[in-house]
């Protein structure tokens, strides 16, 4: 009588579905709404309006048009200190501090768009077309900078 073939005995093995698979990142959570009550970024339109309005005055008596009327080296020096003033307070977990630096930030940052022709429609133009891409896929979008311009800030 001849004798049956002897299958081997299956192993387990990972599926390839099994070894493929990645630990994906969790999912990010949900945005938190403002407060109904609470004041919005309108404030920043009004105060480009009023150092739009203010680049024409006295330098002796508007810090905006004294500002303005150093140029803008200077504008954006002076963005760069009060920048430096708010990481300082950051690190430093100092949160009155940080809010007053922050809004220091945003006042000279409003300045240094006045010096430079910028509109605030111009910057969030950029962030609505950001908008709903992930930042990773943005910057790894945009095109190649020059080795002389090249940052070593962190990704």
């Amino acid at each position: 009588m001849a004798k049956k073939p002897v299958k081997p005995k299956a192993t387990k093995t990972k599926t390839k579905a099994a070894s493929s698979r990645k630990s994906r990142p969790a999912a990010l959570p949900p945005v938190p709404h403002l407060r109904p009550d609470a004041p919005d970024a309108r404030v920043l339109d009004r105060l480009w309006s009023t150092i739009i309005a203010r680049k024409s005055a006295d330098p002796l008596i508007s810090h905006s048009a004294r500002l303005l009327s150093r140029g803008t080296n200077k504008v954006a020096q002076k963005f760069g200190e009060e920048a430096i003033e708010c990481l300082i307070e950051a690190v430093a977990g100092n949160r009155d501090a940080l809010i007053a630096e922050s809004a220091d930030v945003l006042y000279h940052l409003l300045v240094m768009w006045v010096s430079t022709g910028l509109r605030p429609e111009d910057v969030w133009a950029e962030l609505k077309r950001r908008e709903g891409i992930s930042g990773i896929a943005e910057k790894s979008a945009r095109p190649v900078m020059l080795a002389i311009a090249e940052t070593r800030k962190i990704p």
